[in-house]
Formats: structure tokens, C-alpha cells, sequence
């Protein structure tokens, strides 16, 4: 065995180096090596995303510079099917260079050695026997063949020789593990792309790059029912069929035509206390075209259905178009709730204002999340106290199971929330996530969560406003209103005005209110401030018109004047719905600190109005991973064959084994006896076998 390649004796010599290359083991390994990284790179780096999500994560250069290397989808990528090629190409012509050399070595019992040749090797022994050398080779011979050796005799004139080997299929295993690699390669590019994109090549068959509904795509960017190999993506809802699978591609999607179809009956899912899904389910019905048979079914993840050669695999799942009603309510204090209805999938067209210039913005309907588990657990004891350290539960802490933690996990579902998109009139879109019910994070005030984001690749930020003493969000939404209003918020400053002055002091009432009057307007965004409002306001007044010594007092003095004029201004936005006051309590005093912090946060929103999610009807829909690949079974006799191989060649010795029976002159005397062991890996069982068989063979003890 060499690492050199086939050498031809003719030709130019620009092809014998190519053909020399290329049959070369080492041109093999190096190929072998290139397709191990390639392989770890698209394991790495996740397949057949949308560009998008490509260019969010790793920016337009570097996305531009996967997308060009085909990174993207580097098992169907033309220089991967290529490297298989020259794979399968190249240990081909290994095996038809070694295998005739090989084959011809396992028929060989090499019985024609000298017997002066026996001297030369490692293990040797010598002996006097004591009879003939014909009976000692006939006795030698049928002990070896019930050791499972195979034997040859071979009568000299000089005396006799015994020819014996085993473990051939230490050589078979060279065989066997280098067509696995041929096997893999084969079956990995018949199940590949490599057929459709032959299609695509000679078959006028293109990806298609537009939208709308399946049923309008034109034949050119269909393949047939018949197509021998693909893979693809088949999306069904509950209560409805499909029978189109979609094949992604760089440039666009085929459409793969399946002799069936398939309906969901129902999906079920099953989730673990993290709130990770456990368990993938599909009740299905299989539709046959052909014979109109219809096929109960249940799918689940690692366990498929299979009908008509083509595998049915549950992928994940998805929204089927679950009917949602959501509640506009205002966050800027103008205008008043209404509420709107749609499919997750679907959008809305939402107007504000009558002129011809009015705000004009699409409501996209994104996603909905029915469980929502988040972790409420408290962190650890710092070990920065001696007192707080106990080494004992620490140490226990950390061993044990891997899934411990050291910090306690308190798992909550939240309830459910509602994704959506926001798109202006030029095409900008903001992205929000609001929860459907309060949520307390135990501080006594439970909060409503609306999230946003601007871009797909940054987390949500959070807008927290109080839940009222009915769970809703109305008690905020009147406190907002009033605030926007100029005449309630006068009438809470008089209000609160004349509350804490002395009614024998109308002066200071007075100075009191244009105070109050002024710090109510800047918290409301009404005095003229380079900021929306808010605590914001409040503070950049306080740097322009305070000296620096004096601003912390100030600042503590317009911060306790705007708790009392908006705690006023809450009672009269209750009054005015024929609600009970306030009374003055711990309770009231959480919900109007979230409260103002959250009208301060407010300024900031980037949409006028939140959408709260009222109610849902929720339609589950599964992704099913449908393939026929018939080079599986290539695949699977290649694995079986490479698993043969190395056992082979890891495990099975070759050894060969010659005895020379000489007789003594004159025929008188025993018989001498020379023996020798060859084996291509010199081991401590070699060196045990070899002398069990001096003395089995020889009476020879070591």
C-alpha cells in the first residue's frame, strides 16, 4: 500500500500527473479533510434562512460573502457536489489500483518462501522432531485447519512445506471502508440537489421569486410527482389539505408536486415546566390521488409516516391562522379604544385623522404565543459576607446532575401575548410584543407589558403600565386622557392648590397652583420643552432655571407638588366615570409611583396607540418535512460496510505461518523443523499466539 496514484505509461504528461493526482490517497484524504470542514460550517452556520436574517446577524459584507460561497446551503452548493465528485471519483480509482493487488494477496499462501528466508523474521523457532517430516506436515497441516487457519502443503525434494494464513479480512476491511466512502458520497448526491438541479439546468425548470396564492404559480416552477429525489417543506393548518411541497432554493422556491395529500386533523403539543415544547404530534389523514384511498396517520418528531416511497417528517409547527381581536387604546391621550380583528398572517389598513395628509399605517398581524413561561426566581446570596456563605449547600450546589443552578428557577406562565408589526406609509416597520394579562413581579403592582423593538436583531424593551383594581388598564388610560387635557389639569392644580394651602392665605395659593400649573404642563409635554414630557421635561426645566446647589431641593419639591396634582388628577378622571376614590393606601401609592413612571415612559413610545389582545381563537398548523430519498439505502449499505471495514482493519490480524519439515540424512532420525510467523502488526498477542503454536505445533514450550 502506497499513498501514490495510478501511474499510466502513455499519454501526455499533463495527464498522467492529473490521473496520478487524482487516484493518489492523498489527494483523497485532503478531499476528505475539505468536505469535514465544509461540514461543520453548515452545522455551524443554519441552512436556507431568508437573506434577511443572514444580513441581521453577521451585516451586509459578511452576508454578502456567505451568500457568494453558497454558505448558506453548502450541502446543495455546486462546489461541495463537486468535491463529492472528485471523492467518489478518487477512491474509486484508489480501490481499482489496490483491490487486484489485494484480491490476488488473499488467494496467495506464498508457499514457495526459501526455507533459508524463515531466518529473516521476528518470530522463529526451531525443533527436532520425532518422525517423519511427511507425517510431522500432515499433523501440522490438520491441526491448523481446526484452528481455523487455511493450509497448503507443498512436497520439495528436500523435505516439506507448510503453508498456513488468517485474518484475511484484515484486507477485505481496506475494501469494505473505502467503497463505504464511494456509498455515502453516491447516496449523499442521488439525495441530494443535484437531480433538480439538473431539472432546473435541462428541464425549463426555474425557482420561482413572486408571491400569492400556490395554485397561480405557473407550471415552469413546479416539478413533477414523479421527481425521483427531493426534499421540502409542506405547511398545513388544522381542518385543511395540502398536497405542494415547497423546495427553498437561493434564488427563490420550486414547487414540488406529492401523488397525495395530506390533512391535519389535529396537532397536539406538549410542553415541559420551562416552557419548552417536549412532544411534536400530527393527526393526519393521507388523501391518495391515485386510488382515493384515505389513511389515518400519526406523526411525530424521529417517528415518521411513509406512503408511496415518500417519508413524512414532523419539522415544527406553526400559526395556522388563529382569529385574534385586539383593542386599540391610546397612549398619547388622544382619541378613543377601538378595536380591530384580523388572522395572524393578515394586516389591517388603520387611518388617523380625516385630511388628506392623515396618518396612514398597516397593522400586520406577526405571530401569537398562547404560553408564555418566564423565570421570576430570585438571585443568590452574594459571598461577600462571611455570615451569608454556606459552603456546605454551595458545594452542592455545583455537584450532582448537570441541570442544577446555582440561582432558583421559578417558572411562570404568563399568560398569552400578541406579536404585530406597525408599517408607515413609506414602508418602515416597527415590531411589538404586548402580553394580553398583567403580570406581577411581585412588588405588589401587577403591570401590562408592551414591548417594541426597531430592528429584528435587537431584544425588546418594555413599556410597564399598572393594572387598575380590576386587572385592566383603564384606570391608566383615564389618567392619560386627563393629563393631555388642559382644562383637567387646571382643575386638578386648583384642586390640589387649595388642598394643601391655608384657606387664610390665598397668596399663597395662588403661587402655589402657577407652580403645580407649571410642572404639570412640562410633565405633559403643553410648556413649550425641547423633550415629549415626562420626568424628562421635569429635569431639563430644573438644569436651565436652578442653581446647581439648589436643584436637588428643587427637584425633590416639583417631584412632591406632581405626585399631589396627578394624584388629583386621577381622582377627578374617577369621578368623572362614576368611579369611587382612591383611598390613601399602600396599594394606591404603588399604583400611582408605576403610574407616573410609566406616563414618563410613554413620551417615548414611537406609535401613538398599543394594540391589547382581547380574545383569540387559536388555529395550530404543522410543518412536515416530506422527502424521497431511494439513496438512503445506499447510505445505509455504505454505513454497514464502513462499520465491516474498520472492524476489519482495527481488529483482524493478517498472519502468515510457514513450517520446513526436513528429514534427517539418509531418511534416519526425526524430522527438523524450522518455523516462522509474519504479521502486519507485532503485538503482545502476537508474541502469546506464536507461542502457543510452538508448542502445540513443535512440543516446543517458551
Amino acid at each position: 500500500m502506497t499513498t501514490e496514484g495510478l501511474r499510466l505509461s502513455t499519454g501526455p504528461q499533463p495527464l498522467r500527473t492529473a490521473m496520478e493526482l487524482v487516484s493518489s490517497m492523498r489527494f483523497a484524504i485532503s478531499l476528505l479533510t475539505v468536505i469535514c470542514i465544509a461540514s461543520i460550517i453548515g452545522t455551524v452556520l443554519k441552512q436556507h434562512e431568508p437573506v434577511n436574517n443572514y444580513v441581521n446577524q453577521f451585516g451586509p459584507f459578511w452576508a454578502d460573502v456567505f451568500l457568494s460561497a453558497r454558505l448558506n446551503a453548502v450541502y446543495s452548493a455546486w462546489w461541495f457536489l463537486l468535491i463529492l465528485a472528485f471523492l467518489v471519483t478518487s477512491t474509486s480509482l484508489c480501490i481499482a489500483r489496490n483491490a487486484p493487488k489485494i484480491l490476488t494477496d488473499l488467494k496467495a499462501y506464498k508457499e514457495n518462501v526459501r526455507e533459508q528466508a524463515l531466518l529473516a523474521f521476528h518470530h522463529r523457532a526451531e525443533a527436532q522432531l520425532g518422525e517423519t517430516a511427511e507425517a510431522a506436515s500432515q499433523r501440522i497441516g490438520q491441526t491448523l485447519a481446526k484452528r481455523g487457519w487455511k493450509v497448503r502443503l507443498q512436497k520439495r525434494d528436500a523435505g516439506w512445506m507448510v503453508a498456513a494464513k488468517a485474518g484475511g479480512i484484515n484486507k477485505m476491511g481496506y475494501l469494505a471502508a473505502h467503497s463505504a466512502i464511494v456509498l455515502v458520497c453516491l447516496g449523499g448526491l442521488l439525495d441530494g440537489d443535484l437531480i433538480v438541479r439538473a431539472q432546473m439546468l435541462l428541464g425549463d425548470k426555474s425557482p420561482y421569486k413572486g408571491g400569492g396564492m400556490i395554485a397561480d404559480v405557473p407550471n415552469q416552477h413546479r416539478l413533477p410527482s414523479n421527481n425521483p429525489t427531493f426534499r421540502g417543506n409542506l405547511l398545513v393548518a388544522e381542518g385543511t389539505q395540502s398536497s405542494t411541497a415547497i423546495l427553498n432554493q437561493s434564488d427563490g422556491v420550486l414547487l414540488q408536486e406529492l401523488p397525495f395529500s395530506i390533512e391535519l386533523k389535529k396537532f397536539i403539543v406538549e410542553h415541559y415546566s420551562t416552557g419548552m415544547p417536549k412532544l411534536f404530534a400530527s393527526e393526519i389523514v393521507i388523501h391518495d390521488r391515485e386510488t382515493g384511498q384515505q389513511v389515518p396517520a400519526r406523526v411525530e418528531v424521529n417517528h415518521p409516516a411513509r406512503w408511496r416511497g415518500i417519508d413524512i417528517y414532523q419539522s415544527s409547527f406553526d400559526d395556522g391562522g388563529s382569529a385574534v381581536k385586539l383593542k386599540a387604546v391610546p397612549l398619547d391621550g388622544r382619541g378613543k379604544p377601538f378595536v380591530v380583528e384580523g388572522a395572524i398572517g393578515g394586516n389591517t389598513q388603520l387611518t388617523r385623522g380625516q385630511s388628506a395628509d392623515a396618518d396612514k399605517m398597516t397593522l400586520e398581524y406577526t405571530g401569537l404565543r398562547v404560553i408564555n413561561v418566564e423565570n421570576f426566581g430570585g438571585g443568590s446570596a452574594s459571598g461577600a459576607d462571611a455570615r451569608a456563605v454556606d459552603l456546605r449547600s454551595s458545594i452542592d450546589s455545583r455537584l450532582g446532575a448537570a441541570n442544577k443552578t446555582v440561582t432558583k428557577k421559578e417558572l411562570r406562565n404568563v399568560g398569552p401575548s400578541i406579536m404585530y408589526k406597525l408599517r408607515d406609509a413609506a414602508g418602515q416597520a416597527r415590531e411589538f410584543h404586548n402580553y394580553m394579562l398583567p403580570v406581577d413581579f411581585g412588588d405588589g403592582q401587577a403591570v401590562f407589558l408592551l414591548g417594541m423593538r426597531d430592528k429584528p436583531d435587537e431584544q425588546f424593551r418594555f413599556l410597564r403600565l399598572p393594572a387598575d383594581e380590576n386587572g385592566r388598564m383603564d384606570g391608566f388610560l383615564r389618567m392619560r386622557a386627563a393629563l393631555a387635557d388642559p382644562e383637567q389639569r387646571a382643575e386638578a392644580v386648583r384642586r390640589y392648590s387649595v388642598m394643601v394651602t391655608d384657606p387664610a392665605r390665598p397668596e399663597l395659593a395662588k403661587q402655589l397652583g402657577a407652580s403645580t400649573g407649571r410642572a404639570m404642563d412640562l410633565f405633559a409635554g403643553a410648556a413649550g420643552s425641547k423633550s415629549p414630557g415626562g420626568l424628562g421635561a421635569v429635569s431639563e426645566f430644573i438644569d436651565a432655571n436652578v442653581p446647581e446647589a439648589e436643584r436637588p431641593r428643587a427637584g425633590e419639591m416639583l417631584l412632591r407638588i406632581l405626585n399631589g396634582a396627578l394624584f388629583e388628577l386621577v381622582q377627578m378622571s374617577r369621578e368623572k366615570a362614576g368611579l369611587k376614590p382612591l383611598p390613601r393606601d399602600e396599594k394606591t401609592q404603588a399604583f400611582m409611583t408605576q403610574a407616573v413612571l410609566a406616563l414618563s415612559d410613554a413620551t417615548a413610545y414611537p406609535a401613538p396607540m398599543a394594540f391589547q389582545l382581547e380574545d383569540f381563537k387559536q388555529v395550530q398548523a404543522s410543518v412536515f418535512q416530506v422527502t424521497r430519498s431511494p439513496g438512503h439505502y445506499i447510505v445505509y449499505l455504505g454505513c454497514a460496510l464502513l462499520i465491516a471495514g474498520v472492524f476489519g482493519m482495527l481488529y483482524v490480524r493478517e498472519r502468515r505461518l510457514w513450517v520446513w519439515l526436513a528429514d534427517g540424512e539418509g531418511g534416519a532420525g526425526g524430522a527438523k523443523a524450522r518455523m516462522a510467523l509474519s504479521t502486519n502488526r507485532r503485538t503482545l498477542d502476537a508474541d502469546r499466539e506464536f507461542a502457543h503454536l510452538q508448542e502445540g505445533l513443535l512440543g516446543v514450550k517458551t
